[in-house]
């Protein structure tokens, strides 16, 4: 596997791998909002049933398709937050890891947005492709409506053959990502084109002042009306997300030559077309489509969303990549799926439970219609989070001055919470879906935080000083441990302090090796760390080392690969003389300590769930010794 310094964010170099990383963006990072059409635009018209809805609704409608893109999209990520990245890589906790290594004076809200909006991508992970594969495979019941029950069974295989090939990696179909996905855009385009004649009456959507007029006339159905509208900008934040992986540059080429003008030809299509044939509104994406090319259609559109998902669970696994690596989860097992790309990566408990929570909503609400309520929550609540996390950056990276920062953003920031609230009026039809995933993973980031922090508070009361242990270990005396040759590395969270296992491998074994390391790895607020950076070495005493590793909350933390790097830096030990010392801890519940009962559980659950260090950390497993210890908490 290459090192992590191969893997800075990606930068086109020549033309034809700037064209490259533009046609690849438009797969991965454009995926999911590519596939909006197929239910946006009929889920907003909806609400005003069949032969309901008017011309100026029509227009109205389509105006606000138009100008929530440029708003949102355009002008939002595509030309502001783009700007605003954490050593070329973007993302809600990646602009949070910024922040609190640049400092902030609200640390606690900061951080508390971070871990938020981190919870509501998560739940946009699981519905994504319940929604869009359900979406696309509805196609089906017009090419013949025989195939009605069979939508959903159709739709549950397509979703277990997506996650199962999970665990191979996607780099040997992410090549067709762009070109597939790009056909997808230009096939969209041409309906769209195909369709504005049948009422050139559409075209006035242009002007944002049918928006306007829409939103003050239709009253509470405008409003409930925005929660749909919103549904044309999900997958924005993937925009953000997956800056590292294509570079600013490319995303934003994409999105101006081909995704942006693709998208509102088609909804301006879709507009014409239920102008001019009002009976369509039941699915005015298909019915673009003459009856030969339903077919080919709804393959085409189901390939387009199992791109989209593939996207969206891809973020997910690099987003609980971050979380761990930042301390906001326990350690779970990654496996890298390719030698060159470190974003391409696999966790399968994260993979199991994306799955099980999608097969349960295609199951619980049985098709797109019913879901789609469900979606705009997590959405919405994910960019009020991007906007005000980007409050902060501008001006402490920036340097804006807060009135500067205020006329910027708050004009946004009042937009969102805007379609904010009209997704909130949908709970009780599904929203509640996205509301209950972000709190059950919120809840366990949070008691992850606060049972970590108070374990270390109980064991500190324990703790000797290194400086201490050091010299009474150097006393000659009768209770002196036995001197051993070799090199024993101690790995420990708080390298002031003596190792418990250590400790406890003098107190059982009663000896000391003849080079002793105190190896602690440290996660730097940056995504990647160079090598040069990598290692710091402290002699402490003839028989004492301080060894301090430090990776990015993006890099693969092999420590065999990292103390390989330091012997060619002269750090001196043979592999098979040394021993690597664990402690283990077996936790208990106190029903007196520092949190509730049901949270000490959670606690110890997740503690026990985590992946061995000796895995996690890339050990070499023949040269590990654990030591156990029982801890009350």
């Amino acid at each position: 596997m290459a090192d992590s310094l191969d893997h800075a964010p990606a930068q086109a170099k020549n033309l034809p791998q700037f064209l490259a990383l533009t046609v690849g963006a438009i797969g991965v990072v454009y995926g999911d909002i590519g596939t909006s059409p197929l239910y946006a635009f009929r889920e907003a018209l909806r609400p005003f049933g069949p032969g309901g809805v008017g011309r100026d609704e029509v227009i109205g409608l389509v105006s606000l398709v138009l100008w929530t893109l440029t708003a949102i999209v355009t002008i939002k990520y595509v030309l502001f937050l783009l700007r605003a990245d954490n050593d070329g890589e973007g993302g809600t906790l990646s602009l949070l890891a910024l922040l609190l290594k640049k400092g902030t004076k609200y640390p606690v809200l900061m951080f508390f947005a971070g871990v938020l909006g981190a919870a509501l991508f998560i739940g946009d992970a699981m519905i994504t492709p319940a929604l869009s594969v359900l979406s696309a495979v509805e196609g089906l019941k017009l090419v013949t409506p025989a195939l009605d029950d069979y939508v959903l069974p159709i739709s549950i295989v397509i979703i277990l053959l997506l996650f199962a090939v999970q665990s191979r990696g996607t780099g040997a179909v992410s090549i067709f990502f762009g070109p597939i996905t790009l056909i997808w855009f230009l096939v969209m385009a041409a309906a769209g084109i195909a369709h504005i004649g049948d009422d050139l009456a559409i075209l006035a959507a242009f002007n944002p002042l049918y928006a306007v007029g829409f939103l003050w006339d239709a009253g509470l159905v405008g409003f409930i009306v925005l929660g749909a509208i919103f549904l044309t900008v999900t997958g924005a934040e993937a925009l953000y997300a997956d800056l590292g992986h294509f570079g600013r540059l490319p995303i934003q080429s994409a999105w101006f030559t081909v995704v942006f003008p693709a998208l509102a030809l088609n909804y301006l299509g879709q507009g014409a077309l239920v102008l001019s044939h009002p009976n369509v509104i039941d699915n005015p994406f298909f019915l673009m489509f003459p009856n030969w090319a339903l077919l080919p259609m709804v393959i085409l559109a189901t390939a387009a969303t199992i791109i989209a998902s593939q996207s969206v669970i891809t973020g997910a696994f690099s987003l609980i990549r971050q979380a761990i690596h930042l301390g906001f989860l326990p350690r779970f097992e990654i496996y890298y799926t390719s030698e060159t790309q470190t974003g391409q990566i696999y966790l399968p408990l994260v993979n199991t439970i994306l799955l099980t929570g999608v097969l349960a909503l295609m199951l619980m609400f049985g098709s797109s219609e019913a879901l789609a309520p469900a979606y705009g929550v997590s959405i919405t609540g994910a960019m009020v989070i991007d906007t005000i996390l980007a409050f902060e950056f501008v001006r402490r990276q920036w340097g804006w001055s807060a009135l500067t920062a205020i006329a910027v953003l708050l004009p946004l920031f009042s937009l969102e919470l805007v379609f904010l609230g009209a997704n909130l009026l949908k709970v009780h039809h599904g929203g509640y879906v996205p509301i209950l995933i972000a709190g059950i993973l919120i809840t366990m980031m949070l008691t992850w935080r606060k049972g970590v922090s108070l374990l270390r508070e109980k064991t500190a009361r324990h703790d000797i000083p290194l400086s201490q242990f050091m010299a009474m270990v150097e006393r000659k005396s009768e209770h002196a441990p036995v001197d051993v040759p070799g090199t024993a590395v101690f790995l420990t969270a708080t390298p002031d302090t003596t190792p418990a296992v250590l400790l406890h491998n003098i107190k059982h074994n009663h000896v000391l090796h003849q080079h002793n390391v105190i190896m602690t790895i440290k996660t730097a607020r940056v995504p990647y760390v160079p090598e040069k950076d990598r290692y710091t070495i402290t002699q402490l005493s003839d028989r004492f080392s301080l060894l301090e590793l430090r990776f990015g909350f993006m890099d693969d933390q092999n420590v065999s690969r990292a103390l390989a790097r330091c012997r060619k830096g002269g750090f001196k030990f043979e592999i098979m003389s040394t021993s690597f010392y664990l402690g283990r801890r077996k936790l208990i519940a106190d029903p007196q300590s520092g949190l509730p009962h049901w949270q000490d559980k959670l606690f110890i659950a997740m503690a026990d769930s985590a992946i061995d260090p000796t895995d996690y950390f890339h050990l070499p497993a023949n040269r590990v010794v654990e030591l156990g210890e029982q801890v009350i908490i």
